[in-house]
């Protein structure tokens, strides 16, 4: 492969259910370097399950500062907290923090809520990104005390209906129809749990919804990164579509050269 690689779904820190290998930012570079990988976007694993998650966006802040010519640091905004606003603010000035994730299965509510309208839309003011896994973890491996629902893919239609010029990034994210998605709205898919062989949904999405809508998604710490990378290095459409999903789709949202 030729092409630098933009990972866009990678996480950092500690899961109370599950031991993660190479969850540190250690643990990560030394899993870039190994496959390739020029840049990532992560996020922190750890404030997902907390009341409020600005601790863990301020230990990631530190952990990400002095390598941040090839980590792109997310805060995880909770936009149930009634602390979001001065959070959010405090992530952008002081943290350096440059895009958002947000967890709707674990912070209970729906993206199109008009109070979580408010948060999107105070994000996308700043010019960031925003990212929502359809899962965190397969149902099928989970704690029986993690009782998270998956997004239903109609709650990232409806998204992208609500606020098509907000820079959307879905991951691990299956079911999503192409032809359903509002054809001017800004969004890319991550292929982490696309196929390329066989199911063949990567070739059905690029087909519905445009040869710019994926982008290179490994999900580590949670995966490892060898089953995106074969997928993308499998898929049988030319250079420059391979090319785009390995780094340009993503870096043109995320405003990177």
């Amino acid at each position: 492969m030729t092409a630098p690689l933009l990972d866009i779904n990678t996480w950092v820190g500690a899961w109370p259910f599950r031991q993660l290998r190479d969850a540190s930012v250690t643990g990560l570079l030394k899993r870039m370097d190994k496959h390739g990988i020029e840049r990532a976007v992560v996020g922190s694993l750890t404030g997902i399950l907390y009341r409020n998650a600005h601790p863990a966006n301020e230990e990631l802040s530190r952990q990400v500062r002095r390598h941040l010519d090839r980590l792109v640091p997310f805060a995880l905004v909770n936009p149930c907290d009634p602390s979001w606003q001065v959070d959010l603010q405090r992530c952008a000035d002081d943290l350096g923090l440059v895009g958002a994730r947000l967890v709707p299965q674990y912070h209970e509510y729906r993206l199109t809520d008009p109070a979580v309208l408010d948060v999107i839309d105070a994000i996308a003011e700043r010019g960031w990104c925003i990212q929502v896994p359809q899962r965190i973890e397969d149902r099928r491996s989970r704690h029986p005390w993690d009782q998270a629902r998956d997004l239903a893919p109609v709650e990232f239609e409806e998204a992208l209906v609500a606020r098509p010029k907000v820079g959307w990034m879905f991951l691990n994210t299956l079911g999503l129809d192409g032809s359903r998605l509002p054809e001017k709205a800004r969004y890319v898919v991550d292929i982490s749990r696309m196929a390329s062989v066989l199911q063949r949904n990567m070739q059905a999405f690029l087909d519905s919804a445009g040869q710019d809508r994926l982008a290179c998604g490994t999900g580590m710490a949670w995966s490892m990164p060898e089953p995106a990378l074969l997928k993308l290095d499998l898929l049988d459409r030319p250079k420059k579509i391979r090319d785009g999903i390995a780094w340009r789709n993503a870096a043109k949202l995320l405003k990177l050269p």
